[in-house]
């Protein structure tokens, strides 16, 4: 009997001094980013996870580029994308979902072409494609 005691109390006794491990779930869910121009009444959401981390911390800082650069890099990315779009048999229609309404005689902003080019090299990135 003290040889059952000495056990359960050495295992309670260890029990005790192990460490708590607890696990935290991150519940915080990423904002959407909104791209828009209130003059023009245009605005794009990207629900995309992981966009926002990749625009606060791996993009280029806004200004770096020129908005001539951003608006020339957007002319060729948009109709690329808006091709796979139009395209759900040969490209993977849970990446290329919308197409984009973007025309290039339109002054949309800095901010607009900033995020939406930046959009263009993320998903890139993510999903290992190339838009060229």
């Amino acid at each position: 009997m003290k040889n059952v005691l000495f056990v359960i109390f050495s295992f309670v006794l260890i029990l005790s001094c192990a460490s708590n491990t607890t696990i935290q779930q991150n519940n915080k869910e990423e904002e959407p980013v909104v791209i828009k121009n209130d003059s023009l009444e245009y605005e794009i959401t990207i629900i995309d996870i992981g966009f926002n981390t990749y625009l606060n911390s791996i993009a280029r800082p806004a200004g770096y580029y020129s908005q001539a650069y951003l608006e020339n890099r957007n002319r060729i990315y948009v109709p690329l994308w808006n091709a796979r779009v139009n395209n759900p048999t040969r490209f993977n229609p849970n990446i290329y979902e919308n197409i984009i309404d973007y025309n290039a005689n339109i002054d949309y902003g800095y901010d607009v072409n900033y995020k939406l080019f930046n959009y263009f090299e993320f998903a890139q990135q993510k999903y290992r494609m190339r838009l060229r």
